[in-house]
């Protein structure tokens, strides 16, 4: 039967008349309010039992007890049960570092990008934002809500386990880039989270270590770069993390939660624990925790029993869960929630191929054997690394669950697990085959350094694929690569002065090797696509234009710490919930060196690094002229760039500033950057503004952040060690 127009308007009117009722019935569904009016609307009319529901997960298979209530959960690590009547929805959370952990749980397929490292060479905004947008499409069509991504730890300590999960070793570069990968994840209506909250800066001991670092310090290094992620990404919530900061519990510190985070920096949204990370109810509220993970054994029957009877106020339990609600209303999950789709594979497959050929660093070249010209070789030795099947990935809670499982193992074998060195099915000598189609191409594992050595003497060119695994729960110890691969890479070069050398890592190694190679190239975990990125970077279809977010130290004893500090007493993390929640005997690793992070520690101390920060070299040239300075407020700098070369390619431009020697600081900080593309024989005017607090210092007396007068110097160039441009100036 056939609808009239006059059905039609009626139906639409009485459609449009129930949903203004609705909206009449609950007002915190207006999505022209502003989160925070919804958030109160909404907590007014919840009960104390509705609200602590929302401060605390369901459990965890294998990490507590796991609640009935958990049968909603979607299989990621947190769940959080919604509250229909109020039109809440449940949080599904899912470990999302670089890219969607445990998706072989759900039937669903993710895409790995290259790791945070990576990401953080690339040095380039606009990628970090897709970066994060590409993550929280994948999230959405797996029908999670929120993600538990977005480590910007400094890397103070280079052997760290996690350091492939975050950004580097400057506050500015990590900060602005975590805002970023934020700022994508929220543009998709998904819950972001910017982690791990503060100086857990070490695997090892990581549920007890307290870690000894002076205010000022604090503020100036790892600090900052949360500061400037939260400001720049607006993250949902903020992950406390499992170490003690100066005798606390980072979960329960009052100086770090309240204080800094919500009271300095006015932080709006939650705060969540890392998974166990909680040991108190009634300090842990008050310090300005708002939701324990992954379980309820503080936040749930302990914290209704502690405001029956007056030990919390209940005002402290609404600010917890007001919090939650406005995160929630503001990242668009509540308007628009997540609907399990299908994603376009191929569109995600290609851009994270771009971001790995953004990320890949040319650290040597020597006689310009790269790139590679395919018709001019007639045999090509790939050596190592399993450089036949795959490229490896970081282990923890970042791993992505790879299509068809592990590549070195066979079909239906290689299962992903939290702690396996897993490797992508992402073939470099497929990809090198690809690139070079007329010449012979030969894999040896180099289990056998005399066979492999025997390849590369007959090769046109030797290619050695190393690699040195990371993963959370354990720290490396040493930056050596690991099984000998030292002795293969020498043996290689012994045999063929035409060697190059790809790096698999997720930070620094060191290199007995480099003098006797003719090229190094970090691709660090590379993703998804790392092998056809790795292809095309070292033919010469890509220009590479990565540069070190970390500086690669000539040997651990010129590490600011000899060794990790490491637990004298057996961990509860094994033992039953119960005992895993008391907490752990303190220990304590001091941060001496303060404000000496990464390059400042080597600038301060005379020390030259095997490649420095900001390090990386391009197939063409440039030239930098013409800086001049306005000392205003806030201060820019104005100069050229000039690619003098013969081939497109892309110059990450760096700032450095160094203040008035009074004031005690490392000789030079970052203050700017900015990735340039030049056209061969183009020049481009750059023009940068300083944040004034690049410029400043923090003056713990005061507890703010001052610009000291004096005569500062401000340099540019291409890395921290090749700075051609400077010039004085005072700001004001």
């Amino acid at each position: 039967m056939a609808i009239s127009t006059r059905q039609i308007k009626f139906a639409l009117f009485v459609w449009v008349g129930a949903l203004s009722s609705a909206r009449a019935a609950s007002p915190w569904m207006d999505p022209n309010l502003s989160p925070d009016a919804r958030a109160a609307l909404v907590l007014k009319q919840m009960t104390l039992d509705e609200k602590i529901t929302l401060l605390h997960g369901t459990g965890m298979q294998g990490l507590g007890p796991v609640s009935p209530l958990s049968v909603g959960s979607n299989g990621g690590p947190g769940y959080v049960v919604g509250i229909p009547r109020l039109g809440i929805p449940a949080l599904q959370m899912a470990d999302a570092a670089y890219g969607v952990r445990g998706s072989g749980e759900n039937g669903r397929y993710s895409t790995a990008l290259p790791a945070n490292i990576a990401s953080a060479a690339s040095w380039d905004i606009e990628a970090a934002y897709a970066y994060g947008a590409l993550i929280g499409r994948e999230l959405r069509a797996q029908g999670y809500n929120m993600t538990l991504g977005g480590g910007v730890n400094l890397a103070r300590e280079p052997r760290n386990g996690r350091t492939f999960e975050y950004l580097g070793e400057d506050p500015l570069l990590a900060g602005r880039l975590v805002g970023q990968v934020m700022s994508g994840m929220i543009a998709q209506h998904v819950l972001s989270d910017i982690k791990h909250f503060a100086v857990n800066d070490q695997e090892s001991g990581r549920m007890s270590v307290n870690a000894v670092l002076d205010e000022r310090s604090l503020r100036e290094t790892d600090l900052l770069a949360f500061e400037i992620g939260i400001r720049e990404g607006h993250p949902s919530a903020v992950m406390c993390s499992y170490n003690r900061l100066n005798g606390d519990y980072a979960c329960e510190n009052k100086h770090l939660l309240n204080d800094i985070l919500k009271g300095d920096w006015g932080f709006p949204g939650f705060v969540v624990s890392d998974w166990g990370g909680l040991h108190s109810t009634a300090k842990a509220s008050a310090a300005g925790m708002d939701h324990e993970e992954p379980t309820d054994y503080f936040f749930g029957a302990l914290l209704k029993k502690a405001v029956d009877e007056g030990k919390i106020p209940l005002s402290e339990v609404d600010d917890h869960a007001r919090r939650i609600l406005r995160s929630m209303f503001a990242a668009g999950v509540i308007d628009d929630p997540p609907q399990k789709s299908v994603i376009d594979v191929e569109a995600d497959l290609a851009l994270a191929q771009s971001l790995a050929e953004q990320s890949i660093v040319l650290l040597k070249n020597e006689k310009s054997l790269l790139p590679l010209e395919a018709s001019s070789l007639k045999s090509i030795a790939v050596i190592g690394a399993h450089a036949d099947v795959g490229m490896i990935s970081g282990g923890g809670s970042a791993q992505v669950d790879p299509p068809g499982g592990n590549a070195i193992m066979p079909p239906g074998k290689g299962a992903t697990t939290w702690q396996a060195k897993i490797w992508f099915p992402s073939s470099p000598l497929k990809a090198i085959q690809a690139q070079a189609p007329h010449a012979k191409v030969e894999f040896n594992s180099g289990s056998n350094r005399e066979e492999a050595a025997a390849l590369a003497k007959k090769s046109d060119i030797a290619l050695v694929f190393a690699w040195q695994w990371e993963c959370e729960g354990r720290d490396l110890e040493t930056l050596s690569l690991p099984d000998k691969q030292d002795a293969l890479i020498a043996a290689v070069a012994a045999a063929n002065p035409r060697t190059i050398v790809v790096l698999e890592t997720g930070g620094p190694v060191t290199m007995p090797w480099v003098e006797k190679v003719n090229a190094v190239v970090e691709v660090w975990y590379a993703g998804s696509r790392g092998a056809q990125a790795t292809g095309r970077v070292l033919f010469g279809e890509v220009n590479p234009s990565g540069k070190l977010p970390i500086t690669f130290p000539r040997s651990e004893a010129d590490l600011p710490h000899a060794k990790i500090a490491q637990p004298t007493a057996e961990s509860n993390w094994n033992k039953p919930w119960e005992l895993r929640a008391l907490g752990e005997p303190s220990y304590s690793t001091t941060y001496s060196e303060g404000l000496k992070v990464g390059y400042k520690w080597y600038d301060a101390e005379g020390k030259t690094p095997l490649f420095a920060f900001g390090d990386g070299l391009s197939y063409t040239s440039f030239s930098y002229s013409d800086l001049s300075i306005d000392a205003g407020s806030p201060t820019r700098v104005h100069f050229k760039i000039a690619n003098a070369g013969s081939r497109a390619g892309a110059e990450i431009a760096q700032v450095y500033a160094g203040l008035p020697k009074s004031v005690r600081e490392p000789p030079k900080r970052l203050v700017g950057f900015s990735k340039v593309r030049l056209e061969a024989g183009e020049t481009r005017s750059v023009s940068l503004e300083i944040d004034p607090r690049m410029l400043s210092i923090y003056d713990a007396e005061k507890q703010r952040w001052t610009l000291v007068t004096g005569d500062y110097v401000l340099q540019v160039g291409g890395s921290s060690q090749r700075l051609t441009l400077s010039a004085s100036f005072k700001p004001r």
